[in-house]
């Protein structure tokens, strides 16, 4: 239930945005770029927009800026930090100067902080509140010359007019319309992309589609790629063994319990519309002061938590020799973030993750989407109130997640519960350069880089069935780590030849399922957001379209601006 702030907070801004159409700035709606979405990427691209002096506006659907970043992700995913430059590498430089204020520690001192993911000396801070990651935001786009408007939705029906292949107008539900010279999509979703008629796929192409090894259905449990053994349906996020999937234990015929699905999980390396799975990465708390306990839903039905319950219960010995790794007794990482919080994430067979329950995200209408938010919140304060006050939950995990819960200081709900899911995967484009397996172990290298990924191949749970034994399993996830960083090639965000000319689609990159697995980082996004938009100014600059812009121009700006395009082994 939303709060009075959050409704006039709501208002307000609603108010605002149409003010500020009516009024100054606003009044202006043909820009040279024009950005929908205001997630990391977004907010890079309109920085560099300004800083090339372009005219830029930022559509964002919501209230809030930054997607993830501001939304809960505060512990950067990295893989390899000599990977990270230009405006991406700014922010992270730029929330180690908020932090070295003392006026910027409430609830902790800066000693009493151990930061996980940074090494002395080093000029980056990489793990942050979401409040600090908007009032970096704020700082960077303060000098800027950038328009914003909150709380407009692209008209998804026809909400795109085009000439011939350049789109020259898009329109809002609202009935406003915005012109550009230039359009980058920043959204998770990839909205624009698809209404503007770009190809586009989600869900895990099948192994033999780009001849890869880690994509489709990965229901075994390791596989070898280039010598290495990654791990697939690994212990790390599935159930221990012997977890009854039925009703009534051990009766098929009572019914499936809640989130499983019916048959096996499918043939090996096949296709399929899966989404690997969502949930909100959780801003926690267990100072006294600034502690929302835990709050048991309006809608919460115990039985949906019965394999929370049956996998602790499944155990043999001590409780804390579960799992030979991590939190040896809650299905989490709670990775700390400064003042006291934490960055927390899902771990374990029954955890964080809604698995199976987002497959539809993708082209879902607004309305559908906004469900399936609500159902995931409602499904994670569900199991986080179990973990902590359940009696069927054992002891010592009650004692240690009742310490904890939402924060009073960082989101606007009552509930302390943000907005932003985690969309780690919805549409991806498909260019003419298609990001594969390939790219990331370096069989494939592409020679017009835009920007470096550093991450290992990585998906999260699909789906979860019934074994061959009887017994509940989850399926889909991959973690393959090891190799160098990559550079992702600048067709594979732009469209296909012939599509459209004058966009740019930072997020939604023309990938594979397992390779945007490990591109899907928000310093990455930040980084091909600004190549994205260094792009867009260039096109318009030299009165061309993305597809013709000479490349060597382009390498040249951005390594003039610190983008860092090739990776030099240390």
């Amino acid at each position: 239930m939303f709060s009075i702030k959050t409704f006039l907070t709501t208002v307000f801004a609603s108010i605002f945005s149409m003010l500020f159409m009516l009024n100054g700035q606003a009044q202006n709606t043909s820009y040279d770029i024009v950005i929908y979405g205001g997630t990391s990427a977004g907010i890079a691209a309109a920085i560099q927009s300004s800083r090339m002096g372009k005219s830029v506006l930022i559509i964002e659907p919501s209230n809030r800026l930054g997607g993830l970043t501001t939304g809960g992700l505060g512990a950067t995913d990295i893989g390899n930090k000599q990977a990270i430059g230009g405006i991406s590498r700014e922010f992270y430089r730029n929330i180690k100067q908020y932090y070295a204020r003392p006026e910027n520690w409430k609830w902790q001192k800066p000693e009493e902080y151990k930061q996980s993911r940074n090494k002395q000396g080093e000029d980056a801070m990489w793990t942050f509140e979401p409040s600090a990651a908007v009032k970096v935001y704020e700082q960077m786009m303060a000098p800027e010359k950038i328009d914003v408007v909150y709380q407009q939705r692209l008209n998804r029906d026809n909400g795109v007019k085009k000439q011939g292949q350049k789109i020259v107008e898009i329109e809002m539900e609202s009935g406003q319309k915005y012109r550009g010279k230039m359009f980058i999509d920043a959204t998770y979703e990839g909205d624009l992309l698809a209404t503007a008629g770009v190809t586009y796929t989600y869900g895990r192409e099948s192994n033999t589609e780009y001849g890869e090894t880690l994509n489709g259905v990965q229901a075994n449990d390791y596989s070898i790629t280039l010598g290495r053994k990654v791990s697939l349906n690994s212990v790390h996020h599935n159930f221990i063994d012997g977890v009854d999937p039925y009703i009534v234990k051990g009766d098929p015929s009572s019914g499936l319990l809640p989130f499983i699905v019916k048959g096996g999980p499918g043939i090996d390396g096949q296709g399929d519309k899966g989404i690997q799975a969502y949930c909100f990465r959780m801003t926690l708390t267990d100072h006294p002061e600034n502690r929302i306990p835990f709050r048991k839903p309006d809608d919460y039905n115990e039985l949906e938590y019965e394999l929370l319950f049956r996998n602790y219960e499944a155990a043999q010995g001590p409780i804390e020799e579960m799992y030979p790794y991590g939190d040896k007794l809650v299905p989490w990482i709670n990775s700390a973030m400064p003042n006291r919080k934490t960055d927390t994430n899902n771990q374990k067979g029954f955890s964080t993750d809604f698995i199976g329950q987002n497959h539809d995200y993708p082209e879902a209408s607004y309305e559908e989407r906004e469900r399936i938010i609500d159902r995931h919140r409602s499904y994670q304060q569900g199991l986080m109130w179990t973990l902590a006050y359940h009696p069927r939950i054992p002891e010592k995990v009650r004692e240690v997640v009742s310490q904890w819960g939402t924060c009073k200081d960082e989101y606007e709900r009552e509930d302390g519960w943000q907005q932003q899911l985690y969309i780690r995967e919805a549409r991806r484009m498909l260019s003419d350069y298609v990001m594969s397996q390939h790219d990331c172990e370096g069989l494939k290298v592409a020679d017009d880089p835009v920007s470096l990924a550093a991450y290992g191949m990585d998906s999260h749970q699909v789906q979860r069935y019934v074994d061959a034994n009887g017994y509940v399993q989850n399926e889909g996830n991959v973690e393959a780590h090891g190799f160098p960083p990559y550079p992702i090639s600048y067709r594979s965000i732009i469209p296909k030849k012939g599509e459209c000319n004058n966009l740019l689609i930072p997020v939604c990159v023309s990938s594979t399922h397992i390779a945007f697995g490990s591109i899907r980082m928000e310093p990455v996004f930040m980084i091909l957001g600004q190549s994205a938009a260094t792009a867009a100014a260039l096109a318009i600059e030299n009165e061309t379209d993305v597809h013709s812009l000479d490349y060597n121009v382009l390498k040249a700006r951005l390594l003039k601006d610190k983008q860092v395009l090739a990776h030099e082994k240390q």
